[in-house]
């Protein structure tokens, strides 16, 4: 999926994990894993980076709160 979709998903996934669980983005968008680490520092969360797949990427974020 390409931006925004996957912020949104971010956005709606996030409030499924516990705090100091870690969500699973995929997306075809390079520039997902430049906006996803801007959105975690404005609300507190953890972007721990992204793996290549095939035709997209897997971002990981660590909800903080």
């Amino acid at each position: 999926m390409s931006c925004p979709g996957p912020l949104l998903e971010a956005k709606k996934g996030i409030a499924t994990v516990k705090v100091g669980e870690v969500l699973e983005i995929w997306s075809g968008d390079a520039n997902t894993k430049n906006d996803m680490p801007r959105w975690c520092e404005k609300v507190g969360h953890e972007f721990m980076g992204a793996l290549p797949g095939d035709g997209y990427e897997r971002l990981f974020i660590r909800r903080k709160k």
